[in-house]
């Protein structure tokens, strides 16, 4: 007997994906994503040396990263919202992969920082609507779990980051490093091709609905509390992730490492993300989302405050794996928290809007560095103030914040 498909079949086959598949696919661009971010933190060290780079020179690169993820994470959360979770995912990794292989071609510091401006555009555009697509594809209940799952795919991609930079960039240069990390960023958008768009998205709905309605929404009433405490969380997270995190290797160069020894030193603090992240998964449905949050974030703080000021090799390796481990755990829990904010028609406009929040303080937080350290402040003074800026964004979630665990998206 044959069975004959109707077109609403084939159009509930076609939005019907295994919650493996999807996770795979989607971490899988993630992880491409998080290569990338994290081989910059080495290959800015390297640039010092190869280009002579001043540590203002050094702390723009991360800048115009964070300058390019906060344009991509609004224009492309806003066109979410109107052309679709897929096509955005595919859209923002093409632009992400295209920017990232030519940007080994460079040979000055300005046609470096216009192609990581375009990068960035990718990445930021691409992490928020990945989040929120996974999240509308998931039932309730294993949620946050999987969210979190999808964020453990940066740690994967930072730890190939660390081994790429430790065995081949001494050796090869940093050209080889990021044609490395470029070219399989292909085979991910070949993967995405196939792969359904959100059951939550509906086409006739998004044509009914102006970008401008949809930005009025997000600070309406019903919405401007939650809209408030994700930007501020949002803000002081990045700020404090990127002002550290990319500077990670050029401060333990500071110390008096060589670069070969940072990089193997970052290398072992990285190995950390990827607890982190399994632990805030496990807790996340157990606990909620603003126990992971502000847990993880005050670990965050305490871990940053005692890397800055520790005198030790013992103490800085100890520190530097908690501050990888607790705020990578955190970072899952931000992207499972967020899309659970907002209804279908205006989620990837709230994700987006929020995470290019974020990143202006991703702009600032490089920024602050190279300016403090020109200036002759010390690395304890500079992870003090990440320290208390986390600090901020804790207790307005501890406070402001509502849980979300396990709510029904609509």
């Amino acid at each position: 007997m044959t069975t004959v498909k109707t077109p609403e079949v084939k159009m509930m086959a076609e939005r019907t994906i295994s919650q493996r598949k999807l996770l795979g696919i989607a971490g899988l661009g993630w992880m491409f994503d998080a290569l990338d971010v994290g081989m910059l933190s080495f290959i800015i060290a390297a640039l010092k040396a190869d280009w002579g780079l001043t540590p203002e020179q050094m702390g723009w690169i991360g800048s115009v990263n964070s300058i390019g993820m906060a344009v991509g994470a609004l224009l492309f959360g806003l066109w979410a919202d109107r052309i679709g979770r897929k096509n955005i995912f595919i859209i923002t990794l093409v632009l992400f992969s295209l920017a990232s292989g030519i940007s080994a071609l460079t040979t000055t510091l300005f046609a470096f920082l216009v192609l990581r401006f375009f990068i960035g555009m990718g990445l930021g555009g691409e992490l928020p609507v990945a989040s929120t697509l996974v999240s509308e594809s998931v039932s309730a209940k294993e949620r946050g779990r999987v969210v979190v799952l999808l964020e453990s795919f940066w740690a994967l991609g930072w730890l190939i980051a660390a081994l790429i930079s430790y065995f081949i960039i001494p050796s090869y240069g940093w050209r080889v490093a990021l044609i490395l990390g470029a070219l399989p960023a292909f085979y991910a958008i070949y993967l995405r091709l196939k792969l359904p768009d959100s059951p939550a998205f509906s086409p006739k709905k998004a044509e009914r609905r102006s970008i401008g309605q949809n930005v009025r929404e997000v600070w309406s009433k019903k919405y401007a509390r939650s809209t408030f405490v994700l930007w501020m969380v949002w803000f002081t997270v990045v700020f404090s992730y990127y002002g550290m995190f990319l500077w990670l290797p050029s401060v333990m160069v500071m110390k008096g490492f060589s670069m070969i020894q940072s990089f193997e030193y970052v290398l072992i603090m990285t190995l950390a993300q990827l607890p982190g992240y399994f632990t805030a998964a496990w807790l996340i449905e157990r606990m909620g989302r603003k126990f992971v949050l502000v847990t993880y974030l005050l670990g965050t703080a305490g871990s940053a405050l005692i890397f800055g000021n520790a005198e030790t090799t013992a103490v800085l390796i100890v520190s530097g794996i908690f501050l990888s481990f607790f705020n990578l755990g955190a970072w899952g829990a931000l992207y499972a928290y967020t899309p659970e904010q907002y209804p279908s028609v205006i989620r990837g406009t709230g994700a987006g809007m929020a995470a290019s929040i974020g990143r202006v303080g991703g702009i600032l937080g490089p920024l602050l560095v190279g300016s403090l350290v020109a200036a002759g402040n010390s690395i304890g003074f500079i992870f003090g103030l990440f320290c208390a800026s986390i600090v901020i964004g804790v207790l307005t979630l501890a406070f402001l914040g509502k849980e979300t665990r396990q709510i029904e998206l609509t």
